[in-house]
């Protein structure tokens, strides 16, 4: 049996109170849904003494229209709300989707956007119990010195699984993080590196506040992902894609990935399909970027061959079904 350590948790009321708290706490670790935090504390992957819980804080729990077709996402706002934005969904299809997909319903009231953002990378030689981890040797992402899914390398393969990354992506989502060392605001795909034992790249104390998703008229867009459970299991594979087409076929076409490489990937070389139709030739030489792209490693209980299978099919999904609309 798994038993919760101690821990204190401390409850600021805003952005600046909870980044002095962490200044003042050593070690810290800031908290909002815990939908996934809490289950690595039960498991002894993390030890934090003291959690700053984010979910007083009402400037990270809104969304608001940018006066320009965009919206500001708060990453406090869960995602049962955003699921119930009709305005997200009219005009953002593929996040709303792809909320709609992460964990369970009791999850999604919880979890939020900000948390689903900075989710940490997975693989089945870290997701185990302190007692399995232990009995292993650990493994380089935490506490070992040996990869188990390459044993031979320094890398750590874990797969970054978070559903809304790629959602967000295709729509040139840029974040807002705040620190001890001020405010910034930087392209979403920014924060991300391919390194499955440190894939975020805020720095210490920095809390991701706010998401802007900038005006998409004229474009659809859906996300789409396969995994064990529907129920509630984390993707195996996932696509995002949002196109604008125009009278001679696709104006542009984007596309972003999950659950495959240490980070979100957005798949370069989709700006060949301008002109094209979403046909059996244009599906052909979208799905044949993928292969020098995308790096599925033995990080999850399916091998990496049909998670390849599966993004390809994704995509041909998921872009079919946007044609069709």
């Amino acid at each position: 049996m798994e038993f919760m350590p101690d821990f204190s948790v401390l409850h600021p009321a805003s952005i600046e109170e909870a980044v002095n708290l962490f200044s003042q706490n050593p070690g810290a670790r800031y908290i909002a849904g815990g939908t996934d935090l809490v289950v690595n504390i039960r498991r002894g992957i993390e030890a934090p003494q003291t959690l700053i819980d984010l979910s007083h804080i009402a400037e990270m729990k809104q969304i608001e229209s940018d006066g320009a077709g965009g919206y500001i996402l708060g990453a406090g706002v869960t995602l049962k709300t955003i699921i119930d934005h009709q305005d997200i969904t009219d005009n953002f299809d593929a996040v709303s989707q792809a909320a709609a997909t992460v964990a369970a319903a009791t999850h999604r009231q919880v979890a939020t956007l900000g948390g689903n953002l900075c989710l940490d990378t997975r693989c089945i030689f870290y997701n185990q119990s302190e007692w399995w981890r232990s009995a292993n040797d650990y493994c380089l992402k935490s506490r070992g010195d040996v990869c188990h899914v390459a044993p031979s390398g320094d890398h750590c393969f874990a797969a970054f699984s978070g559903d809304l990354a790629p959602a967000l992506l295709v729509f040139d989502a840029d974040v807002t993080m705040i620190g001890p060392e001020g405010s910034r605001t930087v392209p979403l795909n920014d924060i991300y590196t391919d390194d499955g034992a440190a894939h975020l790249l805020l720095t210490e104390g920095e809390i991701l506040t706010a998401v802007h998703l900038p005006s998409a008229q004229d474009y659809r867009s859906g996300y789409a992902k396969v995994r064990v459970r529907d129920s509630l299991d984390f993707p195996l594979a996932g696509a995002a894609i949002a196109m604008k087409m125009g009278p001679e076929g696709l104006e542009q076409i984007k596309v972003a990935l999950t659950g495959l490489n240490s980070c979100p990937i957005v798949l370069t070389g989709t700006d060949a399909l301008a002109g094209h139709r979403v046909d059996e030739k244009a599906l052909n030489i979208l799905t044949a970027l993928l292969p020098k792209q995308i790096q599925p490693m033995t990080s999850t209980m399916t091998p990496p061959g049909y998670r390849r299978k599966v993004a390809t099919n994704l995509i041909r999904k998921v872009a079919l079904s946007l044609n069709d609309r």
